[in-house]
């Protein structure tokens, strides 16, 4: 199941790993150094372990760069600020399958209702049955490949099964819907993301920790393996 020609690949740096001291000229950078995307991790401390930024955080972003905001809320009740991440510039906000239960498909209603692009978000350990039904609905469907709420950990392989899985379905049912990766992602990992279907990259210390930004995220678009 990998990607097909006509799937373009999308690289998507996570700000989690940015410096937040100095965010505009992070993100100035990373549309210099060719993301097609910025990844903003919003994490509330009760969803995950963690705590990063809100609302404010991507209406700021928002002033100063004109690549899509991939806004992926990492906490409960995410139906109660998804409008207010789309009024504060999202582009695409993907919520969890976990945090939304039963009501997942109306939280991305909301969204789609409010003008952004929605997604479906999975764990590692959540199975593709819970966001199967609606992936007519999403624009976005995102597989965790670690366990949400921290950077730089480990690639989970096994989550390759469910990003193959995913693909599948879409091509099956002929949907316009893009499959994202988050997680360990890096110019040893993403090639089997890649293979399994995955064509929207999240990558976050591998490409904040580089020397050349540049290189880094050309490596993971195009598989240049140093």
């Amino acid at each position: 199941m990998s990607i097909k020609a006509n799937e373009t690949i999308k690289i998507a740096p996570s700000i989690l790993s940015a410096d937040f001291s100095k965010m505009g000229e992070e993100v100035k950078n990373l549309e210099d150094s060719g993301a097609d995307v910025i990844h903003c991790d919003v994490m509330d401390g009760v969803f995950v372990n963690n705590i990063t930024f809100g609302i404010k955080m991507v209406e700021d972003l928002r002033k100063i760069t004109k690549l899509p905001l991939d806004c992926h809320l990492m906490i409960v009740h995410p139906e109660k600020y998804a409008e207010r991440f789309v009024k504060a510039g999202a582009d695409y906000v993907t919520v969890h399958a976990e945090a939304c239960g039963e009501g997942l498909e109306d939280t991305l209603k909301l969204i789609k209702n409010a003008g952004a692009k929605c997604g479906a978000v999975i764990n590692p350990d959540t199975p593709v049955s819970a966001i199967e039904k609606v992936l007519p609905l999403c624009d976005m469907a995102l597989v965790m490949s670690v366990f949400p709420g921290f950077g730089g950990q480990k690639f989970i392989a096994e989550v390759l099964e469910k990003v193959r899985k995913i693909r599948e379905i879409i091509r099956e049912n002929n949907l316009n819907c893009e499959v994202e990766i988050d997680g360990g992602i890096n110019a040893e990992t993403v090639k089997a993301a890649k293979e399994a279907g995955a064509n929207v990259i999240v990558a976050g210390s591998s490409v904040f920790k580089a020397a050349d930004r540049a290189a880094a995220i050309s490596a993971l678009r195009f598989g240049d393996f140093k």
